[in-house]
């Protein structure tokens, strides 16, 4: 194993048995690359082709509503980035992806993935295994929004993201909650 590849085999090896065939598909198929704070690395309206497993630092995915970035979803050290819709159906996006740190990740290509997921079952598993909690958090995101109140809203987010929260601008996080940022400070100040 070469040591370079080594965080995101030992991630993998949480979920399944990564043999010497897969890991060397792996090691073959996944790139490390590293994104200055504030880099958009996926453009809205393209086809989202590639998923970025984060080692150091953080991203967020958003969108434009009314000229205005409403964030849709953080990820931090050990998660993946993607659009997941985008990716799957290779359809045109309505999201984008950008740092909020200076970023460490190992990205791979949804071909790379298909190749995976056709030669090596284990990998299926995989991505069941580890959807699963990104679809608990969307439903819990979409119960969050639908019928709670503003500060709930904000105490949800501060669970969610226990880890990462204090690192993610308040900008972010309002519009990520769908309040301004003078309700966001009126709720901090009273928590």
């Amino acid at each position: 194993m070469s040591s370079a590849t080594a965080p995101i085999l030992a991630h993998f090896k949480q979920y399944i048995r990564v043999n010497e065939a897969l890991q060397d598909a792996l090691t073959e198929r996944v790139q490390a690359k590293v994104y200055k704070k504030g880099e958009l690395i996926h453009h809205a309206d393209t086809v989202c082709t590639r998923s970025h497993f984060i080692l150091k630092g953080m991203m967020r995915l958003y969108f434009l509503k009314d000229g205005k970035e409403v964030s849709e979803y953080f990820c931090a050290e050990g998660e993946w980035v993607n659009s997941p819709r985008s990716m799957m159906q290779r359809k045109l996006d309505i999201y984008f992806i950008d740092t909020i740190e200076v970023t460490e990740t190992f990205s791979i290509e949804v071909r790379d993935l298909v190749y995976l997921f056709d030669h090596f079952p284990e990998m299926e598993r995989y991505a069941r295994l580890s959807m699963g909690s990104l679809f608990g958090h969307f439903m819990e995101r979409i119960t969050s929004m639908r019928f709670t109140t503003a500060k709930e809203k904000y105490q949800h987010f501060c669970e969610t993201y226990h880890d990462i929260y204090h690192r993610i601008p308040l900008g972010m996080v309002a519009s990520y909650l769908g309040i301004t940022q003078e309700t966001l400070s009126r709720i901090r100040s009273k928590v």
